[in-house]
Parts: C-alpha cells; sequence; structure tokens
C-alpha cells in the first residue's frame, strides 16, 4: 500500500485547500523541494504534486517550484504531478524533467481523445483523475457535476490504456472526514487497473480500512490535510501499512 503525500503547489508555495476551493488555502511551506525531502525522508516511496494554480488557468504555472522537486529527490523516487495539463507537449516536457506520471483529469472526461493520444503516445504514464460525489463526475476544479458515471468513465479510460486511477471524494477532500470507502472499493472492482483513493484521509483507522481492501484492486492512498495538521503520524502510518500488507 503505497501512501503519497501530496504537495499542492500555490504561488510556489505549498498549499492545502478545503474542497478545492482556491480561496480557502493554508500555507505549510515556503520550499516545495525540501517538503518533499521532508516526506521521503520519513518514509514515501512516492510522491503526489498537485499545480493548483495550473489546474484553474489551463497550463502549467509552478514549473520552478516541480522542476526543485525533481531535482531534490531524483529518479529513486516516482513523482506523479495533475493541475494544467491538456495537451501532449507540456506531457512530453514533464516526462523528459523526470516526472514518473502525468495526472489527467477535466481534460480526460472533456476531451477523451486527448486522453487516448496521450496513452497511445506515452504509455505506462499516464494517470486519470476522477473526481466525483455521489457517482457522478466532477470537472473543472470540481465546479461542474457531470452526468457521467464514475464506474462508466473507468472502463473506458482503462481500455484507454490509463496506468490506473486517482478516485477523489469531492465531498470529503481537506475535511478530515474519513476516506469513502465503499465507492472507492466499488470503482476497484470494475477495472482491472489500479485504484489510489483520495478524499478525506483523517487518521491510522482509514490506514487499516483501506490495507484490508488493498487485495480489491486499491493500491494506494493520497495523504493531504491529514500528515500536515498532524492528525496522521505520516512514518507510522506507512510502517503500520507496510506491517499489515507486508
Amino acid at each position: 500500500m503505497y501512501l503519497i503525500p501530496a504537495i499542492d503547489l500555490k504561488d510556489g508555495h505549498c498549499v492545502r485547500l478545503k474542497q478545492g476551493d482556491m480561496e480557502q488555502s493554508t500555507t505549510f511551506g515556503e520550499d516545495p523541494a525540501q517538503m518533499a525531502l521532508n516526506w521521503v525522508a520519513k518514509g514515501a516511496r512516492r510522491l503526489h504534486l498537485v499545480d493548483l494554480n495550473g489546474a484553474f488557468a489551463g497550463t502549467p504555472q509552478n514549473k520552478a517550484a516541480i522542476k526543485a522537486i525533481l531535482k531534490a529527490v531524483g529518479h529513486d523516487i516516482p513523482v506523479q504531478l495533475g493541475g494544467g495539463i491538456r495537451d501532449l507537449d507540456t506531457i512530453e516536457k514533464y516526462i523528459d524533467a523526470g516526472l514518473r506520471y502525468v495526472i489527467i483529469g477535466t481534460a480526460a472526461v472533456k476531451n477523451p481523445g486527448f486522453l487516448k493520444d496521450a496513452c497511445a503516445a506515452f504509455g505506462g504514464h499516464i494517470i486519470v483523475g476522477l473526481d466525483a460525489k455521489d457517482g457522478k463526475v466532477a470537472t473543472d476544479g470540481w465546479s461542474k457535476l457531470t452526468g457521467h458515471d464514475v464506474a462508466d468513465l473507468g472502463k473506458k479510460f482503462e481500455d484507454y490504456g490509463v496506468e490506473s486511477i486517482i478516485y477523489t471524494d469531492i465531498g470529503r477532500d481537506g475535511m478530515l472526514t474519513g476516506i469513502n470507502i465503499d465507492a472507492t472499493v466499488k470503482l476497484a472492482q470494475a477495472v482491472s487497473i489500479p485504484i489510489i483513493a483520495s478524499g478525506g484521509l483523517s487518521n491510522m483507522a482509514d490506514i487499516e480500512q483501506l490495507c484490508a481492501v488493498e487485495g480489491e484492486g486499491v493500491e494506494g492512498v493520497i495523504c493531504g490535510r491529514a500528515i500536515y495538521s498532524g492528525d496522521l503520524d505520516f512514518a507510522k502510518a506507512q510502517a503500520r501499512a507496510d506491517e499489515l500488507n507486508g
């Protein structure tokens, strides 16, 4: 079970949002590269970056911070990034810079042809981010709820060749109310590619529940506000996950 620390980038700083609201941001660090090294030192084997400005602008924004993180952690730690990725040229530049995985969210839903092309051109490097509420997919920084069913889109994107799916319950993200285990498992059972849980991780009980369903296809979880607020000790949580699934 991968416990994947999230480093959300806004104006070059590490922040956390509440339910995707850029107006409700808390700054947790001025040096993203140092933050990345901090999580690696505590046992992280993968990192999750979000270019928040990019997500809202539709084009990459926090380039300097992203490059600094990649340089700091080297090639040993896989890094995945989402936010503002809308074209193949951007994907190519990020992968050339050392990113292992590129996360496509809104663009995958709005422009499936782009996702298909990305999987064909960069096989093994493409992750889809599906953000949902009550089983329906949301786009545009969660501001628009579509009529698409999560499982249906998951199956479609699996056929395209995506590496895995990050599933976020947007009603829980940043709220420390617990992972939506049932919805995550439901999606994992509908597809054969790995699912990464996201949204609402709050304590060690969530980690233990996720480890219990790893066999269903849930390979990891994004760790956000809880590891920054101190509600969850990341090093102890990763050690516990390794103990349960070792």
